[in-house]
């Protein structure tokens, strides 16, 4: 099943059931993300560093998919993008993967539009913000461009709870 799949299934369930099984799922990814991520020994930060091998990271996000955790960082380079898989134990690169069709390369050539005007980079931004308090884990970043500005949407994770914050990269 494609995440395009998931999506529109997301969404077809949601109009149905009036966004209460939407709203459900959606707490139990988080609660399976909260649990994988004690597995992992490696930040958000570190993975956009050793994605940068494979160009510029445009975006970045642990995931559980297909019940594994997993680092996925979005890079640009020479007008292509990759989905780099990093290692979340070690830090290397696991996996490449080319992104080359659907909603995935429409979002990774927006993102790749708005890091072509921004003047920080997703590690500093995401750096400043988990520093912001004890025991902020960053979970996600991804960048946009709002009311003529580069901001990056970065969602921490402190215990259980989730909190999303905005980061201008201009």
């Amino acid at each position: 099943m494609t995440r395009r799949d998931i999506v529109v299934l997301v969404f077809l369930l949601a109009t149905l059931t009036g966004g209460y099984t939407a709203r459900a799922a959606e707490g139990d990814e988080r609660d399976a993300l909260i649990k994988a991520l004690g597995d992992a020994k490696v930040t958000l930060q570190q993975g956009l560093t050793a994605s940068e091998q494979e160009g510029q990271p445009i975006s970045a996000k642990f995931e559980v998919e297909k019940d594994k955790l997993q680092l996925s960082v979005y890079t640009s380079k020479a007008g292509k993008f990759s989905e780099v898989l990093i290692d979340y134990t070690t830090g290397k690169i696991a996996k490449v993967d080319a992104i080359t069709e659907g909603e995935d390369l429409a979002a990774a050539k927006a993102q790749s539009a708005a890091m072509a005007k921004a003047k920080s980079s997703l590690r500093q931004v995401v750096d400043k913000a988990a520093s912001e308090g004890t025991g902020l884990r960053a979970v996600s970043v991804s960048p946009d461009m709002k009311d003529g500005h580069v901001m990056a949407t970065i969602a921490l994770l402190h215990g259980k709870e989730f909190k999303t914050v905005q980061q201008q990269l201009d």
